[in-house]
């Protein structure tokens, strides 16, 4: 997350909120520009990131932080798949059955969650949006058509 350093915010940013505010929430769902972005603070730090899974479309909202691996990870609490907040990418657990004793290890999938830059300027929070042509998972819960079925659902 890039600091106060900045004098303003960087182009095509999006405000979210205070900072201080999405401390005490520490979990703000918001749509920004069409999309639906989770920001969360862990341990000091901002993170942004698609609010659905990328597996089922489970509410990462309400998902535990672990570390895994060395890497902050939300995870979903539907199927408990686990996602890096820093760079979207998959990880798992698992153990090659040729090799005795079994030993599990984990392992990674690559990025299946789009994340988005955070940015705080002067005590606001701005998110500029992952806006690359790469295709991922975690787009399809992002589509029109599945963000007007959620939101029917939820009233």
């Amino acid at each position: 997350m890039a600091s106060d350093e900045d004098v303003s915010p960087p182009t095509h940013s999006y405000l979210i909120g205070q900072r201080d505010d999405i401390i005490r929430a520490s979990r703000v769902v918001t749509s920004v520009n069409g999309r639906d972005v989770l920001v969360l603070h862990h341990q000091g730090e901002l993170y942004a990131l698609d609010s659905h899974c990328y597996h089922a479309g489970g509410p990462l909202q309400n998902g535990d932080i672990e570390e895994v691996a060395g890497r902050v990870c939300i995870v979903c609490p539907w199927h408990k798949y686990k996602i890096s907040v820093c760079d979207g990418e998959g990880v798992y657990q698992a153990v090659d059955p040729s090799v005795k004793p079994l030993k599990p290890r984990w392992c990674f999938k690559g990025v299946k969650q789009r994340v988005h830059k955070v940015t705080e300027v002067k005590g606001h929070v701005y998110i500029t949006l992952n806006t690359s042509a790469e295709h991922l998972e975690s787009d399809h819960y992002q589509t029109p058509k599945y963000r007007e079925t959620l939101h029917r659902n939820r009233k």
